[in-house]
């Protein structure tokens, strides 16, 4: 497994594989960490959140909406970025060390199965007093039930994927400055 994470291919896994993963993950008393998410259009706060999430356990799972549940919760206009290679593009960062792809709205299903030792989510689920919205995170009932922890992550104002889009429709969504 040492390798894997070094190998697009090896680090990306559908549920039952990744069921077996952490169940030997279980067994070495490893803590696994599971965050989920859209990530498209990859940036910077992406990359600062799934290093903090990777620091607070010794492995990190990714559970990525796929194209699907993204339109259903997003748009029609969303993902930009295919389940593919959005799966691709998060497999190759050295702070991950498995993804895998859901389809449905939460990822109660995935955090049932995994039973990840800690899930993090960013503090836009936060309320103002700073305790986590259940109303907003549906999975932290889902973790609390059998024990695990939930942690929220400082959000990174201005680094989001939306904020992303704005900028580039703000800036070439007429042509200007495009190149063929």
């Amino acid at each position: 497994m040492a390798n894997a994470r070094h190998t697009l291919i090896m680090t990306i896994y559908e549920l039952p594989e990744i069921l077996l993963i952490r169940a030997s993950w279980r067994a070495e008393g490893l803590a696994c960490v599971l965050t989920n998410g859209v990530f498209d259009l990859l940036h910077s706060g992406h990359v600062g959140y799934l290093e903090r999430a990777r620091a607070l356990g010794d492995r990190l799972i990714i559970a990525l909406n796929s194209d699907s549940s993204v339109r259903a919760i997003k748009g029609p206009l969303r993902p930009i970025v295919p389940q593919a290679e959005r799966a691709s593009l998060l497999a190759a960062l050295r702070c991950v060390d498995a993804v895998t792809i859901f389809d449905t709205l939460t990822a109660e299903p995935v955090l049932d199965m995994l039973q990840p030792t800690i899930y993090i989510k960013g503090g836009d689920y936060a309320r103002p007093d700073g305790t986590i919205d259940d109303a907003r995170l549906p999975e932290a009932r889902s973790v609390r039930s059998y024990g695990g922890q939930v942690v929220l992550l400082p959000y990174a104002e201005g680094s989001s994927t939306s904020a992303l889009i704005e900028r580039i429709v703000e800036r070439y969504g007429k042509g200007i400055g495009l190149r063929e």
